[in-house]
C-alpha cells in the first residue's frame, strides 16, 4: 500500500482514497514465491505420474491445496500466462490436488486419459489462504515438458492394390493418423481367397444362365465384375471393339436381369469377412488384431518384392463338382515404405491383403486395414494343353482333352465346334460337371464322313484360344443301313393294320346303333359350362337388374366393378354393391373356383364378415354380388393416413381406442368363422376391408391375391404363400388350424400399429420363413401402447395350443369397445352363448374373475359340460337381408350333434369345455380345452379333416 501512496502523491490528484478499493480490486498475488521441485515422473502411454517436494509455509493451516496444470505443447515455449485472457478463458487443464494426511510425504498427482507419444506443458501451484493484512508467501514450479510414452498406431489410411501383371500386384497406402512414436513400420499378410461355391455347382451350358466373367483390378482399387450371355460366336474369331449400339428390348430385359446375379457378389464377401470355423479344429487368429507382441523375427525390406511357393492350383482332377474347403497358407512381410510389390502369385486369382501399422519401441500393431484384389489373366492359361484324342464307334465319336493346369481362375465350361464336309458347323457345349465325370464329351447321332472338330476353354476371364482342327472320319455301318429300311417298313406295316381294324370296329358299332333307327347322342366331356356345374338357387339375380359403373380395381378372377343392384335386399330399391367378374378366357377350372368361393360364403351371416347379396350364373359372364366396401381394403386404408411429407420415423398413430375397435371388429368376424368351423389361412389386411361407416370386416377369401401378390412366396412348387403372416407351425408342416389364424390376427394388429408396413421388412421370403420357424417375433413398432403390442404377443405364442381364442381376446378388450359393439356383433349374439354347465353353481360365478391370456394361466383343467343343442337356422331367403347392422349376427350353418371329439374348441361350443358366463354378467370365465380337443387340422390343399365340407349347391334331380 505505500506504493500506491507513492504513485497517487506523484500523479497530484487530489482527494483521498479508499484502501479497501485497492485491496479488493482483482486477485492479490504473493510478492514472494518459492520455487517448487518435481522429485520424480514417470510415464505410460496416457498417463504421467508427477510427485513434487513438501512445502511448508510459515503457518501449515494456511495451505490448502495444490493445483497442477498441464496442456498439449508441441514446442518447449510456453509461459504460464499463455492461454489465459480477462474473460476467464484459460487453455490449461487443471487438477486439484488434496493434502496428504501425511506431512511428510511428497505431495503427487496421477494426469491420465492423455495422448501417445505427446509433448505435455505442467506446473503445478499451491493454493494458500488470504488473510486481510497478513503477508502470506506463493510456492510454484516451473514449466516443465514431459513426454508421454509411445503406443500401438491406428491403423494405415487409404488402402489401395491394383494389378500390374498375371502375377504381382502393387498395394499403397496412407500413413495412419496417428502414428503414437517415430519408429513406425508395417505388417503386410496376403492371402489366396478361393472362388464363390455357386461358381462350381451352375451348368453354364444353360441358354438362360449367364457367364460370370471377372475384371482384374487394373486401376487403384478396380474390381469390377461383368456378365456375358453364353451364346456361341458363329465364326470363331474375336471380335474387336466397336461403337455402341442402341439397346433393344432385349437388352434391356438382360439389364434387369442381371441385378438377380449381385448375389454372387455378396455371397462373395461374406465368404471372404466370416469364415466359420470347423468344429473339429481350433481357432487360428489369421486377420485379427495383432496387438500382442510377435515372436517371430521378421526382415525388414525397404520395398523389396518377396516371391513365395505357388500355391495349388484351383482346379485339380478330382471327379468332386465342388472342391473342398482349402486353406490357403497366408504369407507375410514388413515394410518401412508405404508401397509394397508382391509377386510369385497365382494368374487371375483374388487375394486378400491385410496391411497393419507397427510400432518398433513398444512391438505392438494396429487392427488390420484390407483391401480384396485380382491379379491380371496370364496368356494362353485357359488354352488347352496338348492334342485332343478321339475314339470312333459306329455312330457316336467319344472326345478327350486335357484340362488347362494353371487356369485363369476356373474352368467354367467347353466349346465344341464340328462339321461335316461342306456341312454348317454345329455347336456343343460341355460344362465343367459333365466333363469332371467324363473327362470329355461324347458326339452322338453322326452321319458317316469326314468330320473336323475344335475345343476351347472358358475360364472367369473368357474364352481360351481354340485348339488345332482335328479330322476324323465316322465309318458308314451296314447294320445301320438294314435297320434304317428294315424298321420304317416294319412301323408302316403295323399303322396299316392298326387304322384297317379301326375302320372295321367303327363300322360294326354304327351298324348296330343305327339299326333300330334310334340316334344316340352323347356330350364330350371336355365342352360345359359353368351352368351344367352349378344349379342356380335363391341366391340367382337377374342379370338386368346389375349395372355395373366404374371400374374398382383387378381381383384374382376378372375386374371388380361398382355397380347399382335392384331388389338385392329388402326394402331397399336399389343399392351399391361391388360386382365381382371372372374373365372371358378364364379356364372351366377357374370358373369352378369362382362360383366356389361365392357359395362358401352363402354359408356366413355376420356384420363383421363381407356379405353375399347374389350371383348371376346364367350367361356370361358370371357375377358375384357382394356387399360395397366403399373405403378399400384395411391395407389401402392404413396406408392413406400416413403423413403426406412420408416421414415415417415418427408416425402419428391413430388412438388407441380406434385401433382396438379395429382389432375387435376383426377378432369378432374371425370368431364367427371359427363356430362355423371354417379356416381362413391368409388373414391380412390385405384381406380386410373397411366400409363407409368405418367399420372393419373380414374380406372375400382369396379374391384379393393377385392385387397383393408380391405379398406372397411361392414354396417348392405349390401355391402361393403369405409367410410373413404364416405361423410356425403352417410355415413347418403345412398345417392350417384356428390357432394359426390367431397368429396371423397378430400380424395384422402389428400392421394397424405400423400402418400397414411390410413385416419383417429388409428380410427376403426365404429368411422370413427360417426366422420364424427359429422363433423369431416381429419388434415393438414405434410408439405402439404397450396393451396392443402384449396382445400381439400371446398371439405369437410358438405352442399353438397356448394362443388365446378369438373370443379370449375379444374378451381381454370388450370393455374398450364402443356400445355398439354390442348390437351387431358374434360375441355377444346369442350364438356365441354355450350350454350353461350344472357344475359351476349362480352363488359360485360371483366369485369368479376375467382370466388374462397369459398361456401359464390359461390352460386349466377341463371340466365335463354337457353339449350344446344344435342350431336349427337354415340359409336366409333371398328377399331377406342377409344381415343387418342393427341385429346381431347369427350363424346359418347347420350345426351337427357330433361326439366330443369333433366338437370346435376356443370356447365356442363342444363338450368338454367350460361354459363363459356371457356379456350380461359383466364378467366371464374363459377355460381352454385339453391338447386332445383342438380343432382339427386344415391341410394347405383345402381339405379339412373333421369338419363340414361346403360342396356347391346341386340340385335335387343330380
Amino acid at each position: 500500500m505505500s506504493e500506491i501512496r507513492k504513485m497517487w502523491e506523484k500523479t497530484g490528484i487530489r482527494g483521498r482514497f479508499d484502501e479497501t478499493d485497492f485491496r479488493n480490486n482483482g486477485d492479490r498475488a504473493s510478492c514472494e514465491s518459492t520455487i517448487l521441485q518435481f522429485t520424480s515422473n514417470s510415464t505410460s502411454s496416457t498417463r504421467i505420474k508427477l510427485t513434487w517436494q513438501r512445502y511448508r509455509p510459515p503457518d501449515y493451516r494456511d495451505l490448502i491445496s495444490f493445483i497442477v496444470y498441464y496442456k498439449e505443447a508441441p514446442f518447449q515455449n510456453i509461459t504460464e500466462f499463455e492461454g489465459q485472457d480477462g474473460c476467464g478463458f484459460n487453455s490449461w487443464n487443471m487438477v486439484d490436488v488434496e493434502l496428504r494426511p501425511d506431512k511428510e510425504t511428497d505431495p503427487g498427482v496421477l494426469l491420465s486419459g492423455l495422448k501417445p507419444w505427446t509433448q505435455y506443458a505442467v506446473f503445478v501451484k499451491a493454493i494458500t489462504l488470504m488473510v486481510e493484512d497478513k503477508h502470506m508467501p506463493g510456492a510454484k514450479s516451473k514449466v516443465v515438458y514431459i513426454r508421454t510414452s509411445p503406443s500401438a498406431p491406428s491403423m494405415p489410411q487409404d488402402v489401395r492394390a491394383y494389378s500390374n501383371s498375371s502375377t504381382q500386384l502393387v498395394v499403397r497406402w496412407s500413413a495412419p493418423v496417428s502414428p503414437n512414436g517415430n519408429q513406425t513400420y508395417y505388417w503386410v499378410k496376403w492371402q489366396q481367397q478361393a472362388e464363390d461355391k455357386e461358381l462350381y455347382q451352375h451348368n453354364y451350358c444353360s441358354k438362360e444362365l449367364k457367364i460370370p466373367i471377372r475384371i482384374a483390378a487394373t486401376g487403384i482399387g478396380d474390381q469390377e465384375e461383368d456378365t456375358k450371355p453364353t451364346k456361341p460366336d458363329l465364326d470363331g474369331a474375336d471380335k474387336g471393339p466397336c461403337c455402341p449400339c442402341p439397346k433393344s428390348a432385349e437388352d434391356l430385359e438382360a439389364e434387369a436381369a442381371d441385378a438377380s446375379y449381385r448375389k454372387v457378389f455378396e455371397n462373395f464377401l461374406h465368404n471372404s469377412i466370416f469364415t466359420p470355423r470347423p468344429p473339429d479344429r481350433r481357432r487360428r487368429d489369421l486377420f485379427g488384431v495383432a496387438n500382442s507382441t510377435r515372436a517371430r523375427h521378421f526382415q525388414l525390406y525397404a520395398n523389396s518384392t518377396v516371391v513365395p511357393p505357388f500355391q495349388a492350383a484351383g482346379n485339380s482332377s478330382a471327379p468332386d463338382p465342388e472342391p473342398a474347403e482349402q486353406e490357403y497358407e497366408v504369407m507375410e512381410q514388413t515394410v518401412t515404405e508405404r508401397e509394397l510389390q508382391i509377386s510369385g502369385l497365382e494368374p487371375f486369382t483374388v487375394y486378400r491383403i491385410d496391411i497393419h501399422a507397427c510400432n518398433r519401441q513398444v512391438q505392438h500393431c494396429s487392427a488390420a486395414e484390407f483391401v480384396f484384389s485380382r491379379t491380371k489373366p496370364a496368356e494362353k492359361a485357359d488354352d488347352i494343353p496338348g492334342p485332343v484324342n478321339w475314339e470312333g464307334h459306329d455312330d457316336w465319336v467319344s472326345l478327350r482333352w486335357s484340362e488347362p493346369t494353371r487356369p485363369n481362375g476356373l474352368i467354367l465350361m467347353y466349346e465344341i465346334k464340328f462339321k461335316l464336309a461342306a456341312e454348317p458347323e454345329k455347336h456343343e457345349c460341355v460344362s465343367r460337371q459333365l466333363y469332371r465325370t467324363q473327362r470329355g464329351v461324347r458326339l452322338t447321332d453322326l452321319s458317316p464322313g469326314n468330320y473336323s472338330v475344335r475345343v476351347r476353354a472358358t475360364s472367369l476371364a473368357g474364352n481360351g484360344s481354340w485348339t488345332h482342327t482335328l479330322n476324323l472320319y465316322v465309318a458308314e455301318s451296314y447294320e445301320n443301313i438294314f435297320a434304317m429300311i428294315f424298321v420304317p417298313v416294319v412301323i408302316i406295316i403295323l399303322i396299316c393294320s392298326l387304322v384297317l381294324m379301326l375302320v372295321v370296329f367303327n363300322r360294326k358299332r354304327n351298324s348296330d346303333r343305327l339299326g333300330n333307327g334310334v340316334l344316340y347322342a352323347s356330350v364330350n366331356p371336355e365342352y360345359f359350362s359353368a351352368a351344367e356345374m352349378y344349379v342356380p338357387d335363391e341366391w340367382e339375380v337377374a342379370r338386368e337388374k346389375i349395372c355395373l359403373c366404374r371400374e374398382l380395381g383387378q381381383g384374382s378372377f376378372g375386374m371388380v366393378y361398382e355397380g347399382v343392384a335392384k331388389g338385392v335386399i329388402k326394402d331397399e330399391p336399389e343399392t351399391r354393391v361391388a360386382v365381382k367378374t371372372v374373365n372371358e378366357s378364364a379356364s372351366m377350372r377357374e370358373r369352378i373356383e369362382f362360383l366356389n368361393e361365392a357359395s362358401v360364403m352363402k354359408e356366413f351371416n355376420c356384420h363383421h364378415v363381407v356379405r353375399l347379396l347374389g350371383v348371376v350364373s346364367q350367361g356370361q359372364p358370371t357375377l358375384v354380388i357382394m356387399e360395397l366396401m366403399t373405403r378399400g381394403d384395411l391395407k389401402s386404408y392404413l396406408r392413406s393416413l400416413r403423413p403426406k411429407e412420408q416421414q415415417f420415423s415418427n408416425l402419428s398413430l391413430p388412438p388407441l381406442k380406434k385401433m382396438l375397435q379395429m382389432a375387435g371388429q376383426i377378432a369378432d368376424g374371425m370368431a364367427y368363422l371359427n363356430a362355423n368351423k371354417f379356416v381362413h389361412r391368409d388373414l391380412a389386411a390385405r384381406n380386410c376391408m373397411v366400409s363407409e361407416d368405418f367399420t372393419v370386416k373380414i374380406g372375400d377369401f382369396g379374391m384379393t391375391r393377385d392385387i397383393y401378390e408380391t405379398d406372397y412366396y411361392r414354396k417348392g412348387g405349390k401355391g402361393l404363400l403369405p409367410v410373413r403372416w404364416m405361423s410356425p407351425e403352417s410355415l413347418k408342416d403345412g398345417v392350417f388350424t384356428t390357432n394359426s389364424d390367431v397368429w396371423s390376427f397378430g400380424v395384422v394388429l402389428w400392421e394397424i400399429a405400423t400402418l400397414a408396413e411390410q413385416p419383417y421388412q429388409g428380410l427376403s421370403n426365404e429368411q422370413v420363413l427360417r426366422f420364424v420357424m427359429e422363433g423369431g417375433l416381429l419388434e415393438k413398432p414405434q410408439n405402439c401402447p404397450d396393451m396392443l403390442f402384449s396382445l400381439m404377443r400371446m398371439c405369437w405364442q410358438y405352442n399353438p395350443k397356448m394362443r388365446p381364442s378369438f373370443v379370449e381376446i375379444i374378451s381381454s378388450i370388450k370393455d374398450e369397445l364402443e356400445p355398439s359393439f354390442k348390437e351387431v356383433s358374434f360375441f355377444y349374439s346369442a350364438d356365441n352363448k354355450p350350454a350353461e354347465a350344472p357344475q359351476l353353481l349362480p352363488d359360485k360365478l360371483e366369485h369368479t374373475t376375467d382370466v388374462t391370456l397369459d398361456p401359464s394361466s390359461s390352460m386349466q383343467q377341463n371340466t365335463q359340460l354337457n353339449p350344446p343343442s344344435p342350431s336349427s337356422e337354415g340359409p336366409p331367403a333371398p328377399s331377406q337381408t342377409p344381415s343387418s347392422p342393427s341385429s346381431p349376427c347369427t350363424s346359418s350353418s347347420v350345426m351337427d350333434n357330433q361326439s366330443s371329439s369333433q366338437q370346435a374348441a376356443n370356447g365356442l361350443s363342444g363338450a368338454g369345455l367350460p361354459a363363459s358366463v356371457g356379456p350380461a354378467t359383466g364378467s366371464g370365465v374363459t377355460m381352454r380345452p385339453s391338447l386332445d380337443e383342438l380343432p382339427p387340422y386344415a391341410h394347405m390343399n383345402g381339405g379339412r379333416k373333421n369338419e363340414r365340407a361346403i360342396p356347391l349347391p346341386q340340385s335335387s334331380a343330380c
